[in-house]
């Protein structure tokens, strides 16, 4: 039986439970910090310059950013719990950042405005339109200042379809079980998550779907928005242990400068 998706699932996925569910990569403190590591490397930035972090959850990379002397940085997501969650811990330990709610494809902020963008952890192919992902990379475009710099981090989808696995479990703690189904339909993948309680049973039964990039499509991206010097790394796998990580064991990273 096929696995049926919402084309809107994005827009309510990411709460409480995606906390939970993916605490092995994005609740990760020294996986951010290798993720961090790469930005830094990959990304002419000075602690002055105006960061925006799309597509940026919880806030992860931007308090690494925060930590080591990043104070400009601006988090935007679409999730207003995620968004709530940042705005809490930024307060906790008094990150100087600017919250936003709204949607990468339209952010409605001032054009011009940041001296980078980033996009990390995997955040395109979630919106069902086929030019979702380029109006997000055209946003970004729009948003950087002249010669600023944009940095993508995205799944490589040519790993994923060369060590695809229709199954996979994994185990939170003593009590939470997470069961995922997958189908590879072309460019997507579908999936079905189950997420159990040993002690109060069911507690998520969802479905999504995610297209995949490579190399060639993923610098195209890039191309079609007039981005310069694109280049596209393939090598990069952050998690040190063997296993299942859903989409983030194998990934991409993109950059291009605005012409």
């Amino acid at each position: 039986m096929s696995i049926e998706v919402d084309s809107d699932w994005w827009k309510t996925m990411f709460d409480e439970i995606y906390l939970l569910t993916d605490a092995r990569s994005v609740c990760d403190k020294e996986l951010t910090c290798r993720e961090v590591d790469v930005i830094c490397e990959f990304l002419p930035i000075n602690p002055e310059h105006m960061i925006l972090d799309l597509c940026g959850g919880h806030g992860r990379h931007s308090f690494e950013l925060c930590e080591r002397g990043f104070t400009e940085c601006t988090l935007l997501d679409y999730s207003q719990f995620l968004i709530d969650s940042a705005k809490a811990q930024a307060s906790q330990y008094n990150y100087s950042m600017e919250f936003i709610q709204s949607d990468a494809r339209n952010t409605g902020l001032p054009s011009e405005s940041f001296d980078h963008v980033i996009i990390m952890g995997n955040s395109l192919g979630y919106i069902h339109e086929p030019d979702a992902d380029s109006r997000i990379i055209g946003e970004a475009f729009r948003l950087l200042r002249p010669q600023g710099w944009l940095l993508v981090d995205v799944t490589d989808g040519a790993a994923v379809e060369k060590s695809f696995n229709s199954n996979a479990w994994h185990e939170i703690g003593d009590d939470i079980v997470v069961g995922r189904q997958r189908e590879l339909r072309g460019k997507q993948i579908y999936a079905r998550e189950m997420v159990l309680s040993k002690a109060k049973g069911l507690i998520r039964d969802r479905t999504y779907a995610i297209r995949l990039y490579d190399a060639q499509s993923l610098s195209l991206l890039l191309d079609q928005a007039d981005f310069k010097q694109v280049d596209v790394q393939t090598d990069f796998a952050p998690h040190r242990y063997k296993g299942d990580y859903g989409f983030m064991n194998h990934r991409m990273i993109a950059t291009g400068q605005k012409r």
